[in-house]
């Protein structure tokens, strides 16, 4: 079996996006592109620069598919729907939940694709 690359993984996964999208509608499209693919996208371009040399290619074209109002409407949901699974649950029926740690790293993650979602102009250095 092959690695893919990562440029076949995010075209494949913006190409998903797009139909679910016309499908299912932008909040299911946000989340499935936003919530779930780039931040993991993200999360392997912290380890792989393969990855990282991709990122921006893929951050460039999710910014095609949502306008800034779109993207600063359901950012902000995400954010707050983070925030509350973020929160203590005092539920001894509930006896796993996330750690400091990961609940940080997820976070981080976010922020860096939250300002590279909503910056006005993207450049590179």
């Amino acid at each position: 079996m092959t690695a893919r690359n990562p440029h076949e993984i995010w075209v494949e996964q913006y190409e998903a996006a797009q139909g679910i999208k016309l499908r299912y509608g932008l909040t299911a499209a946000f989340d499935y592109l936003f919530a779930e693919k780039l931040l993991n996208f993200t999360e392997a371009a912290a380890e792989h620069q393969e990855f990282a040399r991709e990122l921006p290619r893929f951050v460039s074209q999710v910014r095609l598919l949502f306008t800034p109002l779109e993207m600063s409407d359901h950012i902000a949901r995400v954010e707050r729907e983070m925030h509350e699974t973020s929160l203590p649950i005092e539920d001894d029926d509930y006896p796993i939940q996330e750690s400091p740690t990961k609940i940080a790293k997820r976070a981080a993650q976010f922020f860096t694709i939250k300002e590279l979602l909503t910056t006005t102009e993207l450049g590179t250095s």
